[in-house]
């Protein structure tokens, strides 16, 4: 079983590439997939609200009703698993699940992680205090819910599967597809399962084209 595929972390970095065909009669598990959106969610986030919910098509009737939303992109239907990251415009409605039990637990002089707490909240509050449409949601949710796609497409590798990232899909017609509640954006779609064509080779800056030391020059505004 592929859960019991463990590789070491560089070589799953290294290994990691975007799949776009994918073996059709390859099986994950329903505990596999678990255990993979599982890992994605130990991802780090803003005041650890945890700014996603994964929408899992296992369902070959489900596959083929995403596949138009999908810009006609098979691997959405011979995948495995393809799981849609969805961000959330209103996080900081976890802040109570995430935080709550901390607060309930005593007396605020029993418990040295209360005062802390009430400083996320209140922070949070105003956070979220802006306007539904304010970027601010938005950015979070997209950013937030972008480092569990990644943490989850290093997770299958890891796992022996292989993966592909979307981003070329129809957001409003997923949406409406699938009756996504408002508080909720399409990010990316991730394909999950056995590659049966290797991925397309690619190249790589060097590092020492991708790094800025200590800020950029005054005259390199340009740049």
């Amino acid at each position: 079983m592929s859960s019991t595929v463990q590789s070491d972390f560089l070589t799953v970095i290294r290994e990691r590439h975007s799949v776009r065909y994918f073996d059709p009669t390859h099986r994950i598990s329903e505990h596999e997939i678990k255990q993979l959106l599982e890992l994605a969610g130990s991802a780090p986030s803003s005041w650890n609200l945890q700014h996603w919910k994964f929408v899992a098509f296992t369902d070959m009737d489900a596959k083929h009703k995403l596949l138009p939303a999908a810009n006609g992109q098979r691997q959405v239907v011979d995948a495995s698993v393809t799981v849609a990251v969805l961000g959330d415009l209103e996080a900081n409605r976890n802040a109570a699940a995430v935080y709550g039990p901390v607060m309930e637990d005593g007396p605020e002089d029993a418990y040295a992680g209360y005062a802390s707490s009430r400083i996320l909240f209140d922070q949070i509050d105003k956070a979220y205090a802006v306007d539904a449409s304010s970027p601010y949601r938005r950015d979070e949710a997209i950013r937030n819910a972008s480092l569990a796609a990644m943490q989850l497409m290093l997770a299958a590798k890891a796992m022996g599967l292989d993966s592909g990232p979307m981003v070329g899909f129809d957001a409003d017609a997923f949406v409406k597809a699938f009756h996504v509640p408002p508080r909720y954006i399409p990010v990316l779609l991730v394909a999950i399962g056995k590659a049966v064509k290797p991925a397309r080779p690619t190249t790589r800056f060097p590092v020492e084209q991708t790094i800025v030391w200590n800020g950029f020059d005054p005259g390199s505004a340009k740049l």
